[in-house]
């Protein structure tokens, strides 16, 4: 069940502003994430919890890596992805992910963060969005940086692309938390 809060009007206010310029040089690009085309490793016949994990082509070519296991999805990126933050990283209910992921880049074309929608099983049969920023960064910078309520929040995709624009570059993962961001409900958080 949904417990929405709001995000401090201050707050929010001085996000949106800081906001404005950075949105207007950032920009996004769109991939997909088809795991049928996607190269699969083999599977382990003695893993604990069975699950696949694939490798597919992101933006310029950036090596995405699918993870999935116990009915939950984790995404991470780059030459190291499997030793990043983000590989052991989801959201908490079972859930799976959309097949376009969407790349903020900086002006210079450079990707700062992604955008993917989780779509999650709540409680008693009830369904769940969930837009995922994950930053890009150097080896060990790539992780989870805010989550957005793709149902509760109407514009849940400008709220996600504000979150990649201004928290995804100064946001130290490891020692920092994700937070979810707009009105957010029980599964927009880890």
């Amino acid at each position: 069940m949904a417990s929405p809060f709001l995000i401090p009007p201050l707050f929010l206010a001085i996000s949106l502003a800081v906001a404005a310029p950075a949105l207007a040089e950032n920009s996004s690009t769109y991939t997909k994430l088809v795991l049928d085309q996607c190269q699969q490793e083999p599977l382990d016949p003695e893993a604990e919890m069975p699950g696949g994990v694939w490798w597919c082509e992101g933006y310029a070519g950036m090596p995405v890596r699918v993870a999935e296991g116990d009915l939950r999805f984790l995404v991470s990126y780059g030459a190291n992805a499997a030793d990043e933050i983000a590989a052991s990283q989801t959201v908490p209910s079972f859930n799976t992910i959309n097949e376009t992921l969407e790349w903020r880049l900086d002006a210079s074309g450079t990707p700062i963060a992604t955008i993917l929608r989780f779509f999650t099983d709540l409680v008693e049969g009830q369904k769940g969005q969930v837009l995922v920023v994950t930053k890009l960064g150097p080896p060990g910078q790539i992780c989870h940086v805010g989550y957005v309520d793709a149902l509760l929040n109407p514009d849940a995709n400008v709220v996600a692309r504000n979150v990649a624009d201004n928290a995804a570059a100064g946001f130290v993962c490891g020692e920092e938390t994700a937070l979810g961001y707009g009105l957010t409900g029980d599964d927009a958080r880890e």
